[in-house]
């Protein structure tokens, strides 16, 4: 197919950004929507994002997760998120996708998001933790810094008289060769670092 006939497509949801927010998750971009069980971020039910969430704070994967198991439950979700001032948003708002799946390999960045506006926005923020390479990657590179950083672990910059911690956290797509247990023993390092209460 030819580049040009690939459809470019416009991040889906609005930026979540709760009042109060002290962590910025950023990922890379939403699957197709056919992928999706909610209207929220990582709606996928094999993406491990919200059981690895609902591993760290409730040692429960299911946490969030609907009665049913067959979709994950956004009441819970951004009740959650505001509780524990966490806000979500992808590192790029517009993509191509050059594969018919979600990958990250297979994505085309066609306009990155422009971080440091999401920051305006979060005053209180002092971390920001990518959930992925390309999320790491189109961090990095708005900022300033090296990358890889290496998995788990993170950097300190100044920005705009602030100090932010950057995270780079694994992978919560189930093709990212770790285990879940695993995942969440380094995610759940970061939020205390970050000093979240768990």
């Amino acid at each position: 197919m030819d580049i040009k006939e690939i459809l470019t497509e416009q991040h889906p949801l609005e930026p979540f950004l709760p009042d109060g927010a002290r962590l910025l998750m950023l990922g890379s971009f939403p699957p197709q929507r056919k992928r999706w069980s909610m209207e929220f971020y990582y709606p996928n039910l094999n993406n491990d994002f919200w059981r690895i969430m609902g591993m760290i704070f409730y040692g429960n994967k299911a946490r969030f997760l609907t009665s049913s198991g067959r979709a994950f439950c956004r009441e819970t979700i951004v009740d959650f998120l505001t509780a524990k001032q966490i806000a979500l948003y992808d590192t790029a708002t517009q993509i191509r996708r050059l594969n018919d799946n979600a990958s990250d390999k297979y994505l085309e960045v066609v306009e990155p998001t422009d971080i440091k506006a999401l920051l305006r926005c979060i005053p209180d923020c002092r971390a920001i933790a990518s959930t992925g390479q390309k999320a790491t990657d189109i961090i990095a590179e708005q900022f300033g810094i090296a990358s890889p950083l290496p998995i788990g672990e993170h950097t300190e910059i100044v920005h705009e008289g602030r100090r932010l911690e950057i995270w780079r956290m694994p992978s919560s797509s189930r093709a990212y060769p770790l285990k879940l247990e695993r995942k969440a023993e380094i995610y759940g390092r970061m939020f205390r670092k970050v000093d979240f209460f768990i």
